[in-house]
């Protein structure tokens, strides 16, 4: 596919045409399904989206790090046309099919662990959490399951549970699973000064072993790098500790890779930067399939074993156009420079974000690893969250044509996802646009 790689506004944003589309939208979807930017898309590539309108804006949301890989990659496009023409659909539980198995392989092969590891496909990342948790119970025969503070694991009623933040995820729907515990997570702007890793994991231990108990909890589910949260990395040794304590008391160690996995951060997953940590099982989405919609759980075989046959499955789990697209992307990220690509990417960002937070004295914490990067708005000379400058920059940044996502507990956090295949070029157009926008506040 043939488009221009630049930011172009040939009218506001958002234009007249995408204007019409959300008087159509209002009047035929539920206005449960919110609009962060209301302008339609007519095509993208790469790193730019194409409006109605004929504007061309910077993607740095990419889906909320879906399209990894860059918008219509030729090979995730090659590899869906061309099973779309064969088969769309048997159930893989009522009929096999090869790429599931080949999808299988690879995540397999790439998973962190030095021991024999088996995988299934699901459609969504909160699919992939809530099957992630049933696997755990059954193989420990145990029900209670330890989360994170400012973790997000998804929309559905098991996971609205295991959320921190309640607004906007589970306001007013009703009462929500029990079994779940929030631990303290490690957050290195906001912790006590001078406080390790392993002091953090001890305080969240303590925690869980007072409130809960060790022999009662199936799983720890963790974000190696936090989403919704606002992209926090938890202190070296953090991770290490945490599984060590699930290793010795019997708990099924998850690693929620949903949001950081495939290649974002310049690893296959976010959890290999703490050396040695080995998780037991490792959710997947989002950046798995290039824009099409499969999930995954991989880890240990004899934990993935632990369900009686018919226990996983769904209709649509692992349906054979999205496995392909997902064998297209991790395919490429085995034999290209995607994951060097990453690292650049993240140091460019953080150089120029690191420039931007000398003139800046509103950015207070810059974090993130390869190209999932962020930076926290807070009042100058304070700690507090500034979350009407955020709202501000975000406003600047998509009248600009760059589109950027809010994040963060306290919803003063700017995230930046750009897809792995943008240039040099736009990534500093896009941060030029930023720094403009923050030299407004």
């Amino acid at each position: 596919m043939s488009l221009e790689q630049k930011r172009i506004l040939k009218t506001a944003i958002p234009g007249p045409k995408s204007a019409e589309l959300q008087s159509r939208r209002t009047e035929v979807v539920s206005s449960g399904v919110g609009t962060m930017l209301p302008v339609f898309i007519e095509r993208a590539h790469d790193a730019i989206l194409e409006d109605v309108d004929g504007n061309q804006l910077i993607d740095f949301g990419t889906g909320i790090g879906v399209v990894t890989i860059g918008h219509t990659n030729q090979g995730v496009v090659d590899a869906v046309q061309e099973q779309v023409s064969k088969l769309t659909h048997t159930l893989f539980t009522v009929a096999g099919y090869e790429k599931y198995v080949r999808a299988a392989e690879l995540l397999t092969k790439h998973a962190p662990g030095d021991f024999k590891k088996k995988a299934a496909f699901f459609t969504s990342g909160a699919e992939a959490v809530e099957n992630a948790v049933k696997i755990a119970r059954r193989a420990t025969g145990r029900h209670e399951i330890a989360v994170f503070d400012h973790a997000y694991h998804g929309r559905t009623n098991l996971t609205m549970a295991m959320n921190f933040k309640a607004h906007p995820y589970a306001t007013g729907f009703g009462a929500l699973p029990g079994g779940v515990h929030h631990a303290p997570m490690s957050y290195p702007f906001r912790d006590p000064e001078g406080m390790t890793g392993e002091q953090a994991a001890m305080r969240a231990i303590t925690y869980l072993e007072k409130r809960v108990g060790a022999s009662q909890l199936a799983a720890v589910m963790i974000e190696p790098v936090q989403g919704e949260g606002g992209f926090i990395v938890p202190a070296p040794g953090f991770l290490n500790t945490l599984r060590k304590w699930c290793t010795d008391n019997g708990i099924v160690m998850v690693a929620d890779e949903v949001q950081s996995g495939m290649a974002r951060t310049g690893k296959w997953f976010a959890c290999q930067w703490e050396e040695g940590f080995e998780p037991d099982l490792i959710t997947v989405a989002k950046g798995i399939a290039g824009g099409m919609p499969v999930s995954g759980v991989v880890g240990r075989a004899e934990i993935m074993d632990s369900p009686h046959a018919g226990g996983l499955g769904g209709t649509f789990g692992g349906s054979p156009t999205a496995v392909a697209a997902a064998v297209a992307v991790m395919e490429q990220f085995e034999s290209g420079p995607w994951m060097d690509r990453a690292l650049e990417i993240g140091a460019i960002i953080t150089e120029r974000l690191s420039a931007m937070q000398k003139l800046f004295p509103v950015i207070g914490d810059i974090r993130g690893i390869g190209a999932m990067q962020a930076f926290e708005l807070v009042e100058p000379g304070t700690m507090n969250p500034n979350q009407k400058a955020t709202d501000a920059l975000m406003k600047f940044c998509h009248q600009n044509g760059v589109v950027v996502l809010n994040a963060g507990t306290y919803s003063n956090v700017i995230r930046l996802l750009p897809p792995l295949a943008i240039t040099d070029e736009l990534l500093h157009d896009a941060l030029d646009v930023i720094s403009d926008g923050l030299a407004t506040l």
